[in-house]
């Protein structure tokens, strides 16, 4: 069962842990997962990839 999930936005694992110990549950387990974000690609992320990747998120908010 998947009960649903939380985006936070921290600056380290260990502060994802501490924000999530504070949660309002008590039975389950939970899942730390990082998003990858487009500066982590470095040089691999080119321009094309980039132009790309804004078309998409501008379709999507047209939707």
């Amino acid at each position: 069962n998947v009960g649903g999930f939380w985006i936070i936005d921290v600056p380290s694992k260990a502060e994802a842990i501490e924000w999530i110990s504070r949660a309002p549950f008590a039975e389950g387990d939970v899942e730390i997962r990082q998003i990858a974000e487009a500066a982590d690609f470095g040089e691999e992320f080119t321009p094309e990839l980039r132009a790309h990747e804004e078309g998409l998120r501008a379709k999507m908010e047209r939707a």
